[in-house]
Order: structure tokens, then C-alpha cells, then sequence
């Protein structure tokens, strides 16, 4: 039997004992003084000074252990094996950017304290300031135990014999529970910023007021379905189910020059599939790059940029509707033009262009693919947008000036970002897509998605290609210009569809009739269906 070792009674053994105490466990040391000051038998001074320099000491003991004997470890000649200098460098400038910060956090992560503390004495963060902020970080920590410890039993719901435990479990608890606190106010502050903008709110939240405006319109026109009908050569008039195909054949048949070509590859088999790119590539001499998409689609859900074999076996696997392979259009710059005609008109006009910026983040050889997106007050917003594009680059840093373009398919849900074009129309570019847009029967409003290389060549109407036409439900994009208000965006939005309503109306009088609600209904539902297997657009 071990002999019986009475607990200290006095005031400098207890304060030395829970001094000593904080070097194997901070928080049980700290709970102990809290307890022994509330009983009585510890002053609160210097209970509250005993922990806490425990605590700052033991900091500043870990710092002092990487500074000195893990300093020499990570620069021996046997680790010279695993640890270049120039990896050495760039962690250290990489922690005296983001280590002050990490160090905070570190208070309220369990575990994480000894080895990043050496850590900073191995990556040299200043001494001076490291021990402010453990020395700050240890005060407030040990205020707040004292602080709870004090007033806490001063609860109704905490008075009688369970208060200590119940408060000694909420403190052994309290790390793991703040370990996520980084994480959550990090994904708060992200919702706020997101929805201070409103270019990023979700669906539900953004178009009930341009549905009430369609019910409106629905109203004034005298048909609800009307839409259906603004292109009688659409299916549901461009509003959801028409083939892709079937636009881009047309395009091609009347402006083969400008048109992006594409061929259909009909839902089958795998290998079948996989044959018939392989012989539509040979035949229509389409290299790699090349794009996949389905062939009914919205949003540029499903679009793929094809960069090998593999890319092309990964597609046909998971896209088991008809899909378009189309040639790539490497050209940097992207707009969309909305257009409209009357019927019985001989001119149609330009309601709105969208210039279309493409994102990208360039690597600096010490942040992460993560990382440099945060950094961007923009691109931190859909972060998660980008993250599932490229799994592949996920926590891994890119090197000095690797750029990477986030997105492909220029479409604003994807993260493309838009701007009001307007100072890209010209006469000779409306004329060169009336004239295209005459020549398809049956097509009086819509967007074109255009690829060019050239602003000159654009406003003089040349040198384009067409890689998408959409009808009835899409959207005059420079809506989403983040300059414009919400209520500028709402305005567009009707005078859109106000004109949508009275082209229907007018083809309606004509002789076209909207498809029945249950067909239109049977096409929304396939849609919906289909395009849940679509993958992660590019």
C-alpha cells in the first residue's frame, strides 16, 4: 500500500500544485483552481494566476522545444530526404502568413495544441508574437472557466448537488464542441455574404415575384401556357424538353459558318456509344478538346469538356440519355444575346447582351486549390460549386502561376460571371443575327450563347460562333451584373416576359396551339429525372 499523501491545504502549495498540474492537463488544472476559489480554499487571484501561467509557461515550453531541438531535426542531413529547403521556406512563409490565426483557433481544437506550437518554433513565427497571442488566448480561456465557475451556480436550473458535475462535464465537453465553432462561423459569415447578394440566391427565394408576374401576365394575355408557343418550332417552345439537336441542326443548316457543329449520340450501351464518337470524331475531324452534353438540358447542367478517352468512358457512363457531342470553341470570350422578333415583323432586335468573365484562381506554391478560391471575395461565395468540379485538386497546392480557369460552361449557375454587355451592340451585330435568326421557321425569341475571339470582329458582326441557341424560358443574363439592384433585375425580368406573353398571344391567334398540361407535365418530370444523373457541369 502507498503511503496516505494529504492534499496540500495551503494557499502557495495549492496554487504551486495546480501550476504544476497544467502541464499534463490545462483544462482539468484550470477547472481545479475555479472549483477551490469557489469553495473558499483558494484565493480567486491566485488561483486565476497559478493556471494561467501554467498554461502560458507550457506554451512557451512547446514553442521553445520546436524552435530549438525540432528546428535541428527538420534541417539535419537525414531529413534532407524528406524535407527540401525550398519546401522548408515555403512552409514558413505560408505559416507567418496564416499562423497567428491557426494559433488562435488552436485553443478551442483539442489536441491540436502541442504539435502546432512546436511547429511554430520549428517555422520561426516570431517569438514575441506568438507568446501574445498564446499569453491572450490562455487569459481569456482561464477568465471564462473562472467567470462560468462563479456565476453559473447562481442558475435555477444549476443549484443542488448535480451543478458540479454538470458543470465539470460541460467544461471536458466545451473543447470538442468549439473545435467546430471556426468551421460553423466561417459557414454563417459565408451565408450572410451570399445573401447580401442576391445574385446567388437560391431559386425558391428569387423567382416567386417573377412567377407572380408570369400569372399576371397569364392574366392580361389570356393564357397561361402561352409560352409554349413564343417558338412553335421549339417543343413547349423552348420552355423545358426541346432538343438541343434539333436547334443546332437547324443553325446549321442556315449559318453553317457560325454554328459550333455537333452530332447526336443516341442513348444505348456503353461500347455503342463509345463507337459512334469514335466515328463521328474521324468523320467530322473533331480532335480533343471536345464537348459533351445532354441533349436536353437547362442551366448548362451536364456540359463536360472532353480531354481524353477517359474522360469520354466516365460521361457515358453516367449520362444514359441522348447526348450531343459538339466541337470545342476555344475562343476566350463568351456573350449571350437575347433576341426577339414579332411574328408578321421583319426585323427583330436585341433586348440584352451578357459578357460572360470566366474565373479563375493562379497558384502561388503555397496555398491550396481551397485556399486561393476563399481568398476570393467572389468565388468564396459558390466555393462548393468549384470544389466539386475539381476533385482531383483538392487540398493540393498549386504551383507559382498554375492558373486554373474554374469554370467552362458559361452559365451563371456554374459560376461564370456576368456583365452587362450592352457596349458590345452594334447595328451590323444585330443584322447578322436577325438575318440567322430569320432563316429558322418558327423561332422568334431566345438567347444565342456566342464564342468570339475579337471585339472589333463582333461589332462588325464577323468571326463567331454560336455553340447554343435557347427559347422561351431563358434569361436576359445581364440581369446578374452584381452593379444592378434587385429592382433593376426584376423590371428586365418583366419586360422579358412581357414580350414572351405577347409573342405567344400572337402565335396563338395565328393558329398554334400550347400543348395540353399534362404533356407539358410528362416533359417536366422526364427532365427532372433524367438530369438527376447528369454529372458536375464544367
Amino acid at each position: 500500500m502507498f503511503p496516505h499523501l494529504p492534499f496540500p491545504e495551503t494557499q502557495t502549495t495549492l496554487a504551486l500544485s495546480i501550476f504544476l498540474f497544467t502541464f499534463a492537463y490545462e483544462d482539468g488544472a484550470t477547472l481545479l483552481a475555479a472549483t477551490l476559489g469557489a469553495a473558499g480554499k483558494l484565493d480567486v487571484r491566485l488561483g486565476f494566476v497559478s493556471a494561467f501561467l501554467g498554461i502560458w509557461i507550457g506554451d512557451m515550453g512547446l514553442y521553445a522545444l520546436g524552435s530549438s531541438l525540432g528546428r535541428r531535426a527538420a534541417t539535419a542531413r537525414w531529413s534532407r530526404r524528406f524535407i527540401s529547403d525550398e519546401t522548408l521556406v515555403q512552409a514558413e512563409v505560408w505559416f507567418k502568413k496564416r499562423g497567428p490565426l491557426t494559433v488562435v483557433m488552436s485553443r478551442f481544437l483539442p489536441g491540436s495544441r502541442l504539435p502546432l506550437y512546436v511547429t511554430a518554433g520549428i517555422l520561426k513565427l516570431p517569438a514575441r508574437l506568438f507568446s501574445i497571442i498564446t499569453g491572450i488566448c490562455a487569459a481569456i480561456w482561464v477568465a471564462a472557466i473562472f467567470g462560468v465557475w462563479h456565476y453559473a451556480p447562481r442558475l435555477p436550473w444549476l443549484t443542488g448537488r448535480k451543478a458540479p458535475g454538470l458543470l465539470i462535464a460541460a467544461f471536458l465537453l466545451a473543447p470538442a464542441f468549439l473545435s467546430r465553432g471556426p468551421a460553423l462561423l466561417k459557414r454563417v459569415g459565408l451565408l450572410i455574404r451570399k445573401y447580401q447578394r442576391w445574385e446567388f440566391w437560391p431559386a425558391w427565394m428569387f423567382y416567386p415575384p417573377v412567377a407572380a408576374m408570369c400569372v399576371w401576365l397569364g392574366l392580361r394575355y389570356r393564357g397561361f401556357s402561352l409560352p409554349t408557343v413564343a417558338n412553335p418550332a421549339f417543343r413547349n417552345g423552348g420552355v423545358v424538353g426541346e432538343s438541343k439537336i434539333e436547334i443546332l441542326q437547324a443553325l446549321m443548316q442556315v449559318a453553317p459558318e457560325a454554328v459550333a457543329d455537333g452530332c447526336l449520340i443516341a442513348a444505348g450501351n456503353v461500347a455503342q456509344r463509345r463507337e459512334a464518337v469514335d466515328r463521328l470524331r474521324s468523320e467530322q475531324r473533331i480532335g480533343y478538346p471536345f464537348v459533351l452534353k445532354p441533349n436536353v438540358g437547362q442551366r448548362g447542367a451536364g456540359f463536360k469538356l472532353m480531354n481524353c478517352a477517359a474522360d469520354v468512358d466516365s460521361y457515358l457512363t453516367q449520362v444514359a440519355s441522348d447526348i450531343i457531342l459538339q466541337r470545342y470553341v476555344g475562343d476566350q470570350k463568351e456573350i449571350g444575346v437575347f433576341y426577339y422578333r414579332f411574328p408578321g415583323q421583319q426585323r427583330g432586335q436585341i433586348f440584352a447582351i451578357t459578357e460572360k468573365v470566366f474565373p479563375a484562381v493562379v497558384g502561388d506554391g503555397m496555398s491550396t486549390f481551397e485556399q486561393l478560391i476563399d481568398a476570393d471575395p467572389r468565388a468564396s461565395l459558390i466555393s462548393s460549386t468549384y470544389s466539386a468540379r475539381f476533385p482531383d485538386l483538392r487540398g493540393r497546392v498549386l504551383p507559382t502561376g498554375k492558373r486554373v480557369r474554374l469554370v467552362e460552361a458559361g452559365n451563371h449557375c456554374q459560376g461564370c460571371i456576368f456583365r452587362d454587355g450592352s457596349h458590345l451592340a452594334s447595328e451590323a451585330l444585330r443584322d447578322r443575327i436577325d438575318k440567322i435568326s430569320r432563316r429558322i421557321p418558327g423561332f422568334f425569341i431566345g438567347r444565342y450563347d456566342i464564342r468570339y475571339s475579337s471585339d472589333e470582329d463582333l461589332l462588325r458582326g464577323e468571326t463567331f460562333k454560336i455553340i447554343e441557341l435557347n427559347g422561351a424560358a431563358s434569361e436576359a443574363t445581364n440581369i446578374y451584373d452584381e452593379r444592378n439592384s434587385l429592382l433593376t433585375a426584376y423590371k428586365t425580368l418583366y419586360r422579358q416576359w412581357k414580350l414572351v406573353y405577347s409573342i405567344g398571344r400572337k402565335n396563338r391567334d395565328l393558329g398554334h396551339r400550347p400543348p395540353s398540361f399534362i404533356d407539358f407535365l410528362k416533359d417536366w418530370k422526364l427532365y427532372q429525372a433524367t438530369s438527376a444523373a447528369y454529372p458536375a457541369a464544367d
